[in-house]
């Protein structure tokens, strides 16, 4: 109580003294008013004038310079009066007296801020935002946020190795904004340090594939890409890795937007294939793969969307998660177009175009693209969804004409349509016992058919994947052929692409697809990770349509061209459509249909 009584009783005794500032004020004007009285007033009254405002801001200053010794007396005052009293009060005092000066220090810093956002010291806060800049900039960073660095063992390495890689495996690395693109990761202790390094996930394998030791610096330092490689070469692990480091470093959120990363797939086999890959990955580091695609159930998918970090779809089931709010991807900074020719065909177009609009905006994320083959048609409609994207071509195909795998033996055999399926059957009687064949025709009502006619007429062990058929049951006919239960599948274009099936030694097109693309993904079954396969092509009269472009594709492989198939003729025809080919027909769907009336 005596310290509040004492500051009252200082302040009281200031009082006084402001009273006598003023009147002192005041005696000076009289002084001012009685030395008017002289001769020349005008010019008097000016130079009084003038004085009056040389005189104000001198007083202004004396006022503040006795106000700061007033208040340093009175500070000193206080602190003897504390101590005096901490020597009654003990240790009393001390906490009171210390909020006292954090409250001050809080008063200052305050009016400090207030004076920056007035502008006061606005030069002084960007110049040390700039520097701030400067040293972050400076600073190395990690591969977690996104960000590459080349490791010394990579940096060690000769140039005339990296050309000599480079030129062997015939990579085209295409960079938009540098002359000279980053070194390829030859061998995996090249890769920087991270999380998911640590765990070392390639014990299994002997070195990095082509694809993914070029692609592998762009995609950890967070450029888009567009990757351009044979079938079976390891372009899934070559987006793999660039996106579980990337949702390593971005922050975890809850509820339906804490995915942070998404992949799409064209077919359920193929994302629930790409998913068993990632999920290994993931697993390593704490995140969730989830796959969700169309004939399972949505509920038990909704659950795992809960819990998922990563997700794994085919276009359709997702767009229909996305339009009933049960997930959203404003979070989803890492996007995979699997078989991106597929995904940005007239088919797909619409989906991806919806999907990719509730993903952040394509300066505000990653976008991969990965394919076996990049026609044309889909490049222009690609470069709207990346930004300045690093285009990686494997193979002596750096103008991304399509290509077949040079490791497949092709054999086309020109047979009359009625004769289709006795020819098939001793193509597969001529086969070593329990040597996985894989059987394509091109519808499913054929492929219901041909499974039918091998199995009862052959005696064959034969399973059948179409789109006819309950997933459960695609599943099923799908395991049984990868563990050789059962060693032909007979599919149609479902199993086209991107599936990985071990041991598959022949590839038999009893029907040719509706376009050349399409052949080429279903050759690409066999020969898969550096081995040989075998590719035979039933080809008759009702597809002399495509013998043009089959004909360019076996030359361009370096593969027999049978005279028959010459006969034909060698002119390829405009596609009318990427998908249907020549069988799509352009209909206006708004317009109304006459009606035909009969007498």
């Amino acid at each position: 109580m005596s310290k509040h009584t004492l500051q009252d009783v200082e302040v009281e005794a200031t009082i006084p003294r402001k009273k006598s500032k003023k009147e002192k004020k005041n005696k000076k004007s009289k002084l001012q008013n009685d030395d008017s009285g002289v001769s020349t007033p005008v010019q008097d009254e000016e130079v009084v004038a003038s004085d009056v405002v040389e005189e104000k801001p001198k007083k202004e200053k004396e006022k503040k310079d006795k106000k700061d010794k007033k208040e340093k007396k009175e500070k000193k005052e206080r602190k003897k009066r504390d101590t005096e009293q901490s020597g009654e009060d003990g240790d009393d005092s001390e906490p009171k007296s210390k909020k006292g000066k954090k409250d001050k220090k809080k008063k200052k810093r305050d009016a400090e801020d207030d004076a920056e956002a007035n502008g006061t010291s606005n030069g002084h806060a960007n110049a040390e935002g700039a520097i701030a800049e400067v040293v972050n900039a400076s600073e190395p960073s990690t591969t977690t946020t996104g960000q590459y660095q080349q490791t010394s063992a990579l940096a060690a390495v000769p140039q005339a190795e990296i050309t000599s890689f480079l030129n062997t495996h015939q990579i085209t690395v295409t960079d938009p904004l540098s002359d000279k693109p980053l070194r390829p990761i030859m061998q995996f202790s090249q890769l920087p340090s991270s999380a998911l390094i640590s765990k070392n996930p390639f014990t299994c394998f002997k070195e990095p594939t082509p694809i993914q030791a070029a692609s592998w610096p762009f995609g950890l330092s967070g450029r888009d890409i567009v990757g351009v490689a044979e079938t079976g070469s390891g372009k899934t692990m070559g987006f793999g890795l660039p996106l579980v480091t990337a949702v390593l470093g971005m922050p975890k959120t809850k509820g339906p937007g804490r995915i942070r990363a998404v992949v799409v797939s064209p077919t359920r086999e193929l994302a629930m294939q790409t998913n068993e890959q990632l999920s290994k990955l993931g697993e390593l580091v704490g995140l969730n793969t989830v796959c969700v695609y169309g004939g399972a159930s949505k509920d038990d998918q909704r659950a795992l969307l809960r819990k998922g970090d990563i997700i794994v779809a085919t276009p359709g089931r997702l767009k229909d998660f996305l339009e009933e709010g049960a997930i959203k991807l404003d979070n989803a900074k890492f996007v995979v177009l699997d078989e991106a020719d597929r995904m940005l065909d007239k088919g797909f177009e619409d989906d991806i175009k919806q999907i990719l609009s509730a993903c952040p905006r394509k300066e505000g994320r990653q976008t991969l693209m990965y394919t076996a083959t990049w026609p044309q048609s889909v490049q222009a409609l690609a470069s709207t969804f990346m930004v300045s994207p690093v285009k990686i071509q494997i193979g002596g195909n750096p103008s991304g004409d399509l290509q077949a795998n040079a490791r497949i033996e092709q054999r086309v055999e020109v047979v009359d349509p009625r004769v289709k399926e006795q020819r098939l059957l001793q193509l597969l009687k001529a086969q070593p016992r329990n040597e996985r064949v894989l059987v394509f025709c091109l519808y499913k009502k054929e492929a219901t058919r041909v499974e039918t006619f091998l199995r009862q007429r052959g005696g064959l062990k034969v399973t059948g994947i179409h789109g006819d058929l309950k997933q459960e049951q695609r599943t099923r006919s799908l395991e049984a052929f990868k563990k050789g239960e059962t060693p032909v599948l007979v599919a149609t274009d479902v199993a086209a692409r991107g599936l990985d099936i071990p041991e598959v030694k022949l590839v038999i097109n009893c029907t040719f697809p509706l376009t050349i693309e399409d052949y080429v993904h279903r050759i690409g079954r066999t020969g898969r990770a550096g081995k040989t396969g075998l590719a035979i092509t039933l080809f008759t009269e009702h597809d002399k349509s495509h013998s043009g472009e089959l004909v360019n594709i076996l030359k361009a492989a370096g593969q027999p061209v049978p005279n028959e198939l010459l006969k034909f003729g060698t002119t390829v025809k405009k596609k009318t459509h990427g998908t249907y080919g020549a069988f799509f027909k352009d209909v206006d769907m708004s317009q109304k249909g006459t009606k035909i009336t009969f007498d």
